[in-house]
């Protein structure tokens, strides 16, 4: 009951989004629109519309919803390069983890039960090298947010690992988003933000911790075998 009870909670507050046309705010144009409005608020009660945006935040990636790049967007645009990071990172690191333990306990038992033989490779994959897994997944934009999320809520990763992996890989992204909505009023679309080299370098980083942990794993092979 408690799973059906939360699942319809969840599908009951994504309904309301969209039916109320909330998605609409969450869009360049919408944020454009808003930001003399934002700022006036900003200025009168900084403290109060960061609590504000640090829990909106919050709901938008715990139910993954459409629009964490423009919530990114709009931290740099309102609180600058520095306070925006620090919101915008522990938002996005608190909501991701918070989907991850939904999908862990509504989807996990039922996956495992069904497919834990097929997936045995995997489960031991992940305990083993979850956190370098998670890492590069993190660290490279093009893999979306929200299922991977979901989908690391079904693998025995345990949930503080995923929370400051989560933290430590998503820094890179956060950083060039933020400082992008720095510079709202210059930006026409959000496919210029990231560039395909950018992209690369994501992803080269990402991939490092993989290789070094093979190439130590080769060393040590290679010395038993010397030695044996």
């Amino acid at each position: 009951m408690k799973k059906i009870a939360l699942v319809l909670a969840a599908a009951l507050l994504v309904v309301l989004f969209f039916v109320f046309d909330l998605q609409q705010l969450l869009t360049l144009d919408g944020l454009k629109a808003g930001m003399d409005r934002l700022t006036a608020q900003r200025d009168a009660s900084p403290l109060l519309l960061g609590l504000a945006y640090l829990g909106i935040y919050i709901v938008v990636t715990a139910l993954s919803l459409p629009g964490a790049v423009i919530m990114t967007l709009a931290g740099g645009a309102l609180f600058g390069l520095l306070w925006g990071m620090v919101l915008v990172s522990f938002a996005s690191t608190i909501g991701a983890t918070l989907a991850f333990l939904a999908s862990r306990y509504v989807l996990r038992e039922t996956v495992q039960a069904r497919f834990g033989d097929r997936l045995k490779a995997l489960n031991e994959g992940v305990r083993k090298d979850g956190a370098f897994y998670l890492f590069t997944l993190r660290l490279v934009p093009v893999f979306p947010f929200f299922l991977i999320n979901l989908l690391m809520g079904l693998t025995p990763i345990r949930a503080a690992t995923f929370y400051w992996v989560s933290q430590l890989g998503m820094l890179a992204g956060t950083l060039v988003y933020v400082n992008a909505g720095t510079q709202l009023a210059r930006i026409d679309g959000l496919g210029g933000i990231v560039s395909p080299g950018l992209l690369a370098s994501f992803a080269l980083l990402g991939v490092f911790p993989l290789l070094a942990r093979a190439a130590l794993g080769w060393v040590g092979r290679y010395q038993a075998w010397r030695h044996g």
